[in-house]
């Protein structure tokens, strides 16, 4: 139990830093039945927002930059490639997707020259180590569940307490029939893009602490594994991504302390083939009924 306790430690961490990317592609599909393929990519603009920053500015300064930065990014993806292409077929906005990918990431290689940046100035406190149950362990493995629990509660009050969470459930449920009621959709969906790039930036800070060092393709395999949970636990549904992520954090980092390092990324993958064919709803998906 000793041997495996660090891996469970971690398994919760990185499932935490799983789940703040798996919200923003969950509350995007509700709402537009659209996957952000570059959801991924504005994670990794985080990290890089965040090695650059931190090196120049002071902490106090830097962070809210990178939470501003990430932010605004989001908003400008939605605004310039998926708003003008609302009405157009669903493939369309796909296809999108995939070229702003390709396009941030061009782009930092261009700005970094395609060498992987390192976190030269880690951020003060979470980045220092502490003794947990005999094991020495980063006090961010044991911040990232807590904050993620935190900011999933704000999450859900706002989606079910304020007006603009009733205006994003009414827009999730029906989108044409929201319009229609007078619901100001451009503002739904920005605001939208906005939370899904403010936790994913969160989870950049906290990741980028873990693993410091921040490449073109940092945010690839995050991304995947965050699109994984958010689809094996119910896609739109933020409970589903939530635990989804918790799920497969822990396994990845149950396989490597089995020593199977190799496979632990497979796993993640099988295991959705297998829930995908046993419940193609995913763990919390609603089944949809066509109507005739």
């Amino acid at each position: 139990m000793q041997e495996i306790l660090p891996y469970l430690i971690n398994g919760v961490s990185v499932g935490g830093q799983y789940a703040l990317i798996a919200i923003g592609y969950t509350l995007v599909y509700g709402i537009l039945r659209l996957i952000n393929f570059a959801h991924g990519d504005v994670f990794m603009v985080a990290g890089l927002v965040m090695v650059y920053t931190t090196t120049a500015l002071p902490m106090y300064v830097a962070l809210p930059l990178v939470l501003i930065a990430t932010v605004v990014l989001g908003f400008v993806i939605e605004r310039v490639a998926y708003k003008p292409l609302r009405t157009a077929p669903r493939m369309s906005l796909m296809i999108s997707a995939i070229g702003v990918s390709y396009l941030i990431q061009n782009l930092a290689f261009y700005i970094t020259g395609g060498v992987p940046q390192p976190v030269t100035v880690p951020i003060p406190w979470i980045s220092e180590n502490v003794l947990l149950f005999g094991q020495s362990t980063k006090r961010v493995t044991l911040v990232t569940p807590v904050l993620t629990i935190l900011l999933v509660v704000g999450l859900v009050y706002l989606i079910n307490h304020t007006r603009m969470g009733m205006a994003m459930r009414a827009a999730a449920k029906d989108f044409e029939t929201a319009q229609l009621m007078g619901i100001k959709i451009n503002a739904v969906i920005s605001v939208t893009f906005v939370i899904g790039s403010f936790l994913a930036a969160v989870g950049a800070l906290l990741y980028f602490t873990n693993y410091p060092s921040v490449g073109i393709t940092s945010g690839a395999m995050p991304g995947l594994k965050a699109f994984v949970a958010a689809v094996f636990g119910g896609i739109g549904s933020i409970p589903g991504a939530v635990v989804g992520a918790f799920i497969i954090g822990l396994c990845e980092e149950l396989i490597k302390g089995l020593g199977y390092t190799t496979f632990s990324d497979a796993f993640t993958f099988a295991l959705l083939i297998v829930v995908l064919c046993v419940r193609p709803t995913g763990l919390f998906g609603e089944k949809v009924t066509d109507k005739v």
